[in-house]
């Protein structure tokens, strides 16, 4: 604040000076209270501290909040920019404000210091979710849920170690992977979440673990029409492997896993 201050008195006793109202720097200086130097020097021509900062800049303040604010409205919808998409943004808008000359170059180190220049952001690394699920961490729509599940349990007197939770994972080929991303400076590492669309084909797990923490062996499926022991090697005995024609779950497949996971490991 107090260099803002400072600065103001300058460019006062500057307009002051050149509009008349003081016949010498010295008065100028004088009534504003600054070095008598320092206005000599501006007055020939020196620039302040922040606009040199401004000029070695590649974009204006204005870009830059421009596209701070941008990189921000991504973040909260679930797709934080990866770092060398910031500096492919801000090469566009360098591109277009100097198009009638050979525009600057972003380098790659670029986005670090813009980064730092702007507290509101930072980087991080994002992990790959998906829409649906993203969805489900609504508190208010999951609430319920729980809710119901706590009555349950007590009215029925059910035991932890006889409660299971079934439920499928993916693993994709050409998705969003883990990456650096730029987002606001108050989202977690847990929330910095890449979304990707729910639909597409892969490899599924079915998988089942009780409230205590044992773990039932998973059943894997594979988008084929056939099975092949090629594809994998050294699997344990008691997983169970098969296939439907794009890799997901099926009625018939989820009472496969009934029979020959669930019943079998829970019966004792």
């Amino acid at each position: 604040m107090e260099s803002q201050s400072k600065e103001s008195r300058i460019q006062m006793a500057f307009n002051a000076y050149k509009k008349g109202q003081f016949k010498t720097k010295k008065a100028a200086a004088l009534a504003f209270d600054i070095p008598q130097s320092t206005l000599r020097r501006r007055i020939g021509g020196t620039t302040s501290r922040s606009e040199k900062i401004a000029n070695c800049r590649k974009l204006s303040e204005t870009e830059e909040s421009t596209l701070s604010a941008w990189i921000l409205d991504m973040d909260r919808r679930g797709l934080p920019l990866q770092l060398s998409s910031v500096c492919h943004l801000a090469q566009s808008s360098l591109s277009a404000r100097l198009a009638s000359t050979k525009p600057a170059i972003i380098g790659e180190h670029w986005v670090y210091g813009f980064i730092q220049r702007h507290q509101e952001l930072k980087s991080k690394y994002s992990w790959k979710y998906d829409y649906q699920r993203a969805k489900c961490e609504n508190p208010e729509l999951i609430q319920g849920w729980f809710t119901r599940v706590q009555q349950t349990i007590q009215q029925y007197g059910i035991q932890m170690e006889d409660i299971y939770n079934m439920d499928e994972t993916g693993f994709q080929m050409g998705v969003t992977s883990t990456a650096k991303v730029v987002c606001g400076f108050e989202t977690k590492q847990s929330h910095a979440k890449a979304l990707q669309p729910g639909n597409r084909e892969w490899v599924t797990a079915i998988i089942c673990i009780n409230a205590v923490g044992w773990a039932l062996p998973p059943q894997i499926i594979f988008a084929a029409a056939n099975h092949q022991s090629v594809w994998y090697h050294d699997l344990p005995d008691n997983y169970v492997v098969s296939v439907s024609t794009n890799g997901w779950t099926t009625d018939e497949l989820g009472f496969e896993w009934l029979q020959k996971v669930f019943e079998p490991c829970t019966a004792l």
